[in-house]
C-alpha cells in the first residue's frame, strides 16, 4: 500500500474522530464504537498467542478502519527501546485504552509484571480480551481507576499488587495529558521510583503536555535526564509530536 493510499483515508479518520475528543477525557472512548470494533477485529484476524501478530493487527485496523489513540507503530518503537533500556521487573502504564501500549511493554520485557491504570471499565474489558488473545494476561493487569482518585488506586497498587519503595522500574504516561505532571508527582511521593527508573511520556506536543515538558526541562541534570524524541502523531506522518524519555536521577 502506497503512502498516499494510507494517508488519504487516515486524514478522514482523524476528522471523524475530532468530535469525540471531549468524550475521551470523560469516558476514555471516542464514542463511535471503534474501541469495541478493534477487539472483534483482533479476535477474528490475529493469531492467538502471537503478540507480534496481535500488535500488527491493531496497527492494520488503525490504518485501514479507524484511527486509534494508542501510541502506534512509529512511536511504539521508541517505547520498545526505552523498555529494553530499563529492563523492568515491574512496569506501570497510565492509560490502557485498548491495551496496545501495555502489550508492547510486555513484549519488550518478557519477564516483567505490567500494570495499567484505566478510568474506563469498558476499555479495561476490551484490553483484557486482547491480552488474553495475545497470551500475556498472566502478567499484564488492568486496574480501573485514576492516580488522583483520593488514594484508592495508589493504595490498591501498594496493598494488592506489591508496589513498594524503589521497586518501580518503568512508567509509561499515555492518559490525560493535563495530569501528566501531577500524576508523576504522586508516584514520586510514593517513593516507588529509584535512580535509573525510566518514564516515557507520549503526545507531549499533540495534544500537548506543556507543564510536564517545562518541568522536565527545568529538572534536566538535577532530578531527571530527559531525551526529547521528535516523531509524529500516531498512524500518520503529517502532524509532528514529541515523546519524552526521562531517566530518574534520584
Amino acid at each position: 500500500m502506497s503512502l498516499k493510499t494510507r494517508l488519504t483515508p487516515l486524514r478522514w479518520s482523524v476528522l471523524r474522530m475530532a468530535p469525540g475528543f471531549r468524550k475521551l477525557l470523560t469516558t476514555g472512548q471516542v464514542g463511535d464504537g471503534r474501541e469495541a470494533a478493534v477487539v472483534d477485529y483482533v479476535l477474528a484476524h490475529a493469531r492467538a498467542g502471537d503478540v507480534d501478530d496481535v500488535l500488527a493487527t491493531i496497527d492494520k485496523f488503525a490504518y485501514e478502519k479507524s484511527m486509534l489513540i494508542n501510541v502506534g507503530d512509529e512511536k511504539g518503537k521508541l517505547l520498545d527501546a526505552a523498555v529494553r533500556r530499563a529492563t523492568p521487573a515491574l512496569a506501570l502504564e497510565l492509560g490502557t485504552y485498548c491495551g496496545y501500549g501495555a502489550l508492547r511493554i510486555a513484549r519488550a520485557a518478557p519477564t516483567a509484571k505490567v500494570y495499567s491504570i484505566e478510568l474506563s471499565d469498558a476499555n479495561a474489558t476490551n484490553a483484557r480480551r486482547i491480552w488474553a488473545h495475545a497470551g500475556v494476561d498472566d502478567r499484564v493487569t488492568c486496574v480501573v481507576g485514576t492516580i488522583d482518585d483520593g488514594g484508592r488506586t495508589l493504595n490498591a497498587l501498594a496493598k494488592e499488587h506489591g508496589f513498594a519503595s524503589e521497586n518501580l522500574d518503568f512508567v509509561f504516561l499515555d492518559h490525560d495529558k493535563r495530569v501528566y505532571l501531577t500524576d508523576l508527582q504522586s508516584i514520586l511521593d510514593q517513593g516507588w521510583l529509584h535512580p535509573g527508573s525510566i518514564v516515557v511520556a507520549d503526545n507531549v506536543k499533540i495534544p500537548g503536555a506543556p507543564k510536564y515538558r517545562a518541568y522536565m526541562r527545568e529538572q534536566q541534570g538535577k532530578r531527571w535526564n530527559t531525551t526529547e524524541h521528535r516523531t509524529h502523531l500516531e498512524y500518520q506522518t503529517l502532524v509532528p509530536d514529541l515523546v519524552l524519555e526521562s531517566e530518574y536521577l534520584g
